[in-house]
């Protein structure tokens, strides 16, 4: 896929802006955050962490939707390393039944272990915690995960239904992830910025 520019215009406070960014030819490791209102309720007020993006599509997990398991009920052995809440996340509607992990280690490579962006990357949690070679600094597990489909994320993008922002590694492990969506928009530059403050009900401005 080669570079392409997203333009977005959304009205706020009375006024329309008008938001053009150049995106890379792969957005993984960035986050997608999802612009107000999106109609689609699996995604609305979501961050999404983009795993993988090219020709055949693009996957990837979102990082602010806890779920009432307790990592130590499923996973107990993988429970010292959990960042809190140690709960088990929803990683989006498509395979509820695969499971994700994500983990702040810091190797390129290593057995069990694939880096998404630096020292943030998935890792094996079907191995024994002792087994790798690095210090497992921040963990999260998720459950199902989103997908998109050849072209699919590209029309999403242009229909303005995604900001394309630069992942901080401790955004996957935020302690607060109910506040995350607000915090990743709250971080940027310019008028992006001011989406922090949409109001949770439209009608309330």
């Amino acid at each position: 896929m080669n570079d392409f520019a997203v333009a977005t215009h959304r009205a706020y406070g009375g006024a329309k802006i008008k938001i053009v960014s150049s995106l890379p030819a792969t957005l993984r490791g960035q986050l997608l955050v999802a612009t107000p209102p999106l109609a689609d309720p699996n995604f609305d007020g979501s961050v999404v962490l983009v795993l993988e993006h090219g020709e055949d599509g693009a996957l990837g997990i979102i990082v602010n939707r806890p779920t009432d398991a307790t990592l130590a009920s499923v996973l107990p052995e993988w429970r010292a390393h959990a960042s809190a809440p140690a709960v088990v996340f929803s990683g989006g509607p498509v395979a509820p039944e695969a499971v994700i992990a994500l983990a702040r280690g810091g190797y390129d490579t290593a057995p069990g272990w694939a880096s998404v962006l630096g020292e943030v990357g998935t890792i094996d949690i079907g191995r024994d915690p002792d087994d790798f070679e690095f210090p497992i600094d921040d963990l999260r597990v998720f459950v199902g995960y989103s997908g998109w489909a050849p072209g699919q994320l590209e029309a999403e993008l242009a229909e303005q239904a995604w900001f394309v922002v630069a992942l901080d590694k401790t955004d996957p492990f935020s302690a607060g992830p109910e506040h995350l969506w607000r915090d990743v928009l709250r971080r940027q530059r310019g008028r992006v910025a001011m989406f922090a403050h949409y109001p949770t009900d439209p009608e309330v401005n």
